[in-house]
């Protein structure tokens, strides 16, 4: 190679276009989707449909687009300010060269997420009718033993049980240790509520937890602890958080307390009451008692008084006895005379009412009756039978067989059967029957005169 000979080079030149599409086809193979957490700014949404935004923390930001088939899917309003979690994949717009994440799905992060739970959950039970007043159990005036449902190491149990002792120490309590917090915690809450309920050895539960953040109180509003504590036979107070947490747990409990001291404080009656209240009614019942004592003293003087000797009493029975049996007798002797006599006189009037003549004349009677009955029939029926022959004469007379046995007919056209009173009734060709008074004659009508 000569000193001045030139060397050329084949460059290979790329578009603006070319390079961006390259620089897309690299990031996008080289980054599967990712999950990004951010906060949400520049939102935008143009007529398309599309969402266009900024995903930032407290150093950087990028620009995201999420196109509107997928942005349908959201359950919340995107808005600047919220802090989101995406899943996206890294590329290039083409067009401006600029570098962003195409978001195929979004969803609120930290305590928005919780609190769009706690709200749709809420709802959820509150349609099915489990934060109803009607369901609500009422809490014993006095406990014979409480059930304490918490974590056994927490500041919650130190509470209550501090409050119990100095409200009434002589209840006893069982405590019923669980996990008030974690992935596990949830499960064991309800299940420890359901064997509690089974095992019925309480009056009343007390679910308590101490305070925190919402997601420290979570396992306090899923809901298959909220659906335990609806199905527990007894009694539950929620006694979760400070007064200013409320969970699911506390709208599905039969009564909330608003920190654990309290709930030991509404299941149990305070001592020094109770005992004011003993030595009251112990005093009313000293006077009652004294009352009463002197009353049944006065009583029992005044029927002393009036009390009787009781041979005096059987004294006047006896003479009450003798009287009575003496007007017995003679009531008995009175009867004896009234009957005696009464028989005296219906033997006289038996004997001067004797029926045996009066037999007599009815018999005599009887026959002259029997006598006259037999000739009445007699002429009774000779009188019928001359009426009956008078009848007959008269009935012959006036009978159709006479009539033609004195040379009369009778013409009934047939086969209709019809009787013919007139010539113009009949036409030419008619057959008819001609009954005489000995036989009958059928013939045709070969000419009709009227």
């Amino acid at each position: 190679m000569e000193e001045n000979e030139v060397i050329e080079i084949q460059r290979d030149v790329f578009s603006v276009s070319r390079l961006n599409r390259e620089v897309r086809d690299i990031l996008e193979g080289n980054f599967p989707l990712i999950w990004l957490e951010g906060e949400l700014s520049n939102v935008a949404r143009p007529a398309s449909g599309h969402i266009y935004f900024s995903l930032k923390d407290e150093s950087a930001q990028v620009s995201c687009a999420m196109f509107r088939g997928r942005n349908q899917l959201i359950k919340f309003k995107p808005e600047n300010g919220l802090q989101v979690l995406v899943r996206a994949r890294v590329s290039v717009y083409e067009a401006r060269g600029n570098y962003q994440l195409i978001v195929e799905s979004m969803e609120e992060a930290g305590d928005g997420a919780l609190r769009r739970a706690f709200e749709e959950l809420k709802k959820k039970l509150a349609s099915e009718g489990l934060f109803d007043e009607t369901h609500k159990k009422p809490l014993p005036d006095l406990p014979k033993q409480i059930g304490v449902i918490t974590s056994p190491s927490g500041a919650a149990i130190r509470d209550i049980l501090t409050v119990l002792k100095r409200r009434f120490p002589s209840i006893p309590v069982v405590i019923y240790p669980v996990p008030v917090q974690g992935e596990d915690a949830r499960t064991k809450i309800a299940r420890m509520l359901k064997q509690v309920s089974e095992r019925k050895e309480c009056d009343v539960i007390i679910l308590a937890r101490g305070g925190g953040s919402l997601e420290d109180l979570w396992s306090f509003n899923e809901e298959i602890v909220a659906r335990a504590i609806f199905d527990s036979d007894i009694p539950v107070i929620s006694a979760i958080g400070h007064e200013i947490d409320f969970t699911i747990a506390d709208f599905v409990a039969d009564t909330r307390a608003a920190t654990p001291s309290m709930a030991a404080e509404l299941v149990t009656p305070d001592q020094q009451e109770w005992l004011q209240s003993v030595r009251y009614i112990q005093s009313r019942l000293f006077n009652l008692v004294q009352k009463n004592l002197q009353q049944s003293t006065q009583r029992l003087d005044w029927l002393s008084k009036r009390l009787r000797h009781p041979g005096r009493y059987l004294q006047d029975v006896a003479q009450r006895l003798d009287e009575q049996e003496q007007r017995m007798k003679n009531a008995i002797r009175s009867s004896i005379r009234h009957a005696v006599a009464k028989v005296s006189e219906l033997h006289a009037h038996i004997n001067q009412h004797t029926p045996l003549h009066r037999i007599k004349e009815q018999q005599q009677l009887s026959q002259n009756l029997f006598h006259r009955m037999h000739r009445s029939q007699h002429d009774i029926i000779n009188n019928k039978q001359q009426n009956i022959a008078l009848l007959a004469r008269a009935l012959d007379a006036v009978s159709p067989l006479a009539t033609l046995d004195r040379g009369y007919a009778i013409v009934n056209k047939i086969p209709e059967n019809k009787l013919i009173r007139k010539a113009s009734e009949l036409e030419t060709g008619d057959r008819i029957e001609t009954r005489l008074g000995k036989g009958k004659i059928i013939s045709t009508v070969t000419k009709q005169k009227s």
